[in-house]
């Protein structure tokens, strides 16, 4: 069975740095595109950012130049370095990630970690 752990979250004053982690874990054959999501309150959940398994990057506008998204494919992990992090940056953090395992190709989620950017 596939799993994914986040870890990294918290507390952090505007201005400061987070950084989350994402494992996958299970019978994986292959991993795929790895993304981070964030949900805010009453807002829609929204991709912050993905990376490819070449190694491509994209990023929603509102982050770029402060968020930056890293994988390690031995690891099988994913990570998010936030900086110069903004109150409307407080959400639920999640990763997702595409890959094959022994249930074949599937997209599975972690199970979120908070982010509060306050003073």
């Amino acid at each position: 069975q596939v799993q994914l752990v986040e870890s990294g979250g918290g507390l952090v004053q505007p201005g400061g740095s987070l950084r989350l982690s994402c494992a996958a874990s299970g019978s994986i054959f292959s991993i795929y595109t790895m993304a981070w999501y964030r949900q805010a309150p009453g807002k829609q959940r929204e991709r912050v950012a993905h990376i490819t398994s070449g190694g491509n990057t994209n990023y929603a506008d509102s982050v770029k130049g402060r968020f930056t998204i890293s994988r390690d494919n031995a690891k099988n992990t994913v990570s998010l370095q936030m900086s110069s992090l903004k109150p409307e940056d407080t959400a639920v953090y999640y990763c997702n990630v595409g890959l094959r395992s022994d249930r074949g190709v599937n997209n599975y989620w972690g199970q979120g970690t908070q982010v509060t950017v306050s003073s």
